[in-house]
């Protein structure tokens, strides 16, 4: 059976700057860069974002294999640390508007649509601690300066920007749960990073609409989306997932797509004495400036259930998990080298929402894949790995967003992560996701079997399954 897709599908994969380039010739380091520096020890195999993939450096010969893989569509990131020499003016680093133009042009040339996204968790690290980050509106206003700068110097050729991707995951790293540099745990200050997160996208787009000259261009956000399920319909259940839905999937969507927050979700949070500090002006630039496309990353499901202990238990911090507990259903499917669960019929549920509830705005998978340790226990005698297991993956996935497609859901591509192993953040190099396998001690590259799989997939437009 063959599952054709719509003419002119996406067939892509996505990476970022700080995650593929590696630190040669930037002058400022971001927060992971930093981290780094500071902390080794909390990188695996301590292996850090000086390297990468090399991309800096390789940039041609990666962009001959991406399109060898067949892809039709790369999204990446530009570094604001490697763009801007000074952040208050937004100066413009020469090696890196050269850099940019190249790629952009080397992705043009090879018949490569270029998506590019603005900030992938890589602040610079002095506006950390200089401001304090995203917890400053003076740091959304430099943000802006930055993405102008983006839009002016490459967006005669690119026409899909993005302002974050994954603005939840900051909040979440840096702000609640400890797995980004600074480690902050705070929830005041995490509710105040996620509006100005929102902000700055906002505010972006609003000078995107004011600077942008190219008759194709549009402006989204790429948000990783969990849909939460509740553990069952005991309405003490239900309720849980309501508001791990408003907490980990709306407060994002909602502003970014229909330009205002949850009603409910924002009551919470005034109830808590946890809301945002919002001006009528903000809330009517968040208000005016809705996306045009939006990205969706989709990895695991969420599954939640009543909280042992109630909400009202005295605490001492306000953490969002207060209304909810994470639920570990049985029988579940998992990636266990990961530790995700491996749910293929959320993406449809992602699909249907997003076509019910978002006025079946145009959409993509930004990211879906599957992270796997060790696999060079998969290559054979040719040094090729057969990565069958990562082929099942996306063709269940596959199969589910094009139920939805079939059902009317306004999607227009799907991206892996990632095109070519690139680094993890604090995992580094422990799992590997792309097409294409890396010897991050050689820097030699091996398309796998999936990507020799995915070019037949893209070329056709169709599906086998």
């Amino acid at each position: 059976m063959n599952l054709q897709f719509p003419n002119g599908f996406s067939w892509g994969a996505a990476t970022s700057g700080p995650q593929s380039e590696g630190r040669f010739n930037k002058k400022h380091a971001n927060v992971f860069d930093h981290w780094f520096e500071v902390e080794p020890e909390s990188f695996h195999n301590q292996v850090g974002p000086d390297v990468a993939s090399n991309f800096y450096n390789s940039y041609k010969e990666d962009i001959k294999l991406m399109k060898e893989v067949g892809l039709n569509s790369v999204r990446t990131s530009i570094q604001w640390t490697r763009l801007i020499d000074d952040f208050e003016t937004a100066t413009l680093n020469q090696d890196g508007v050269d850099f940019y133009n190249n790629v952009i042009d080397e992705l043009l040339a090879n018949d490569i649509k270029p998506f590019i996204n603005l900030h992938h968790f890589d602040l610079p690290v002095e506006l950390y601690d200089k401001y304090g980050g995203w917890e400053s509106k003076h740091v959304v206003d430099l943000f802006v300066k930055f993405a102008e700068q983006c839009f002016k110097l490459f967006g005669d050729r690119v026409s899909e920007w993005f302002t974050h991707n994954e603005p939840m995951v900051v909040v979440d790293g840096q702000y609640l749960y400890q797995f980004h540099y600074p480690k902050v745990v705070d929830g005041k200050k995490a509710v105040q990073v996620a509006f100005n997160l929102q902000l700055a996208s906002s505010k972006a787009v609003a000078k995107f609409k004011e600077v942008n000259t190219n008759p194709d261009g549009r402006i989204g956000i790429i948000l990783n989306l969990t849909p939460s399920y509740p553990a069952s319909d005991d309405p003490a259940d239900q309720k849980a997932a309501n508001f791990a839905n408003l907490w980990f999937n709306q407060i994002f969507l909602d502003p970014s797509i229909l330009g205002e927050y949850p009603a409910e979700l924002v009551e919470i949070l005034e109830n808590d004495g946890v809301l945002f500090e919002a001006t009528k002006e903000e809330l009517a630039i968040i208000k005016e400036n809705t996306i045009d496309i939006l990205g969706v990353n989709f990895y695991h499901p969420h599954r939640v259930k009543q909280p042992d202990v109630s909400p009202d238990s005295l605490r001492f911090n306000w953490m969002p998990v207060k209304y909810f507990d994470n639920y570990d259903m049985p029988g579940r499917r998992m990636n266990i080298d990961r530790g995700w669960e491996i749910y293929p019929k959320a993406l449809y549920d992602i699909a249907i929402n997003v076509k019910e509830n978002y006025g079946n705005i145009a959409w993509f998978v930004a990211e879906n894949g599957m992270g796997v340790s060790n696999e060079e226990l998969f290559q054979d005698e040719t040094g090729v790995v057969q990565d069958d297991y990562r082929i099942n993956f996306i063709k269940e996935h596959l199969t589910e967003l094009h139920k939805g497609i079939e059902e009317g859901s306004n999607c227009i591509g799907y991206h892996l992560w990632t095109p070519i192993d690139c680094w993890s953040w604090s995992n580094a190099y422990k799992n590997r996701y792309g097409f294409i396998a890396n010897n991050i001690h050689t820097q030699v590259k091996t398309i796998k079997k999936s990507g020799h799989w995915f070019k037949d997939v893209a070329d056709n437009n169709t599906l086998e399954i």
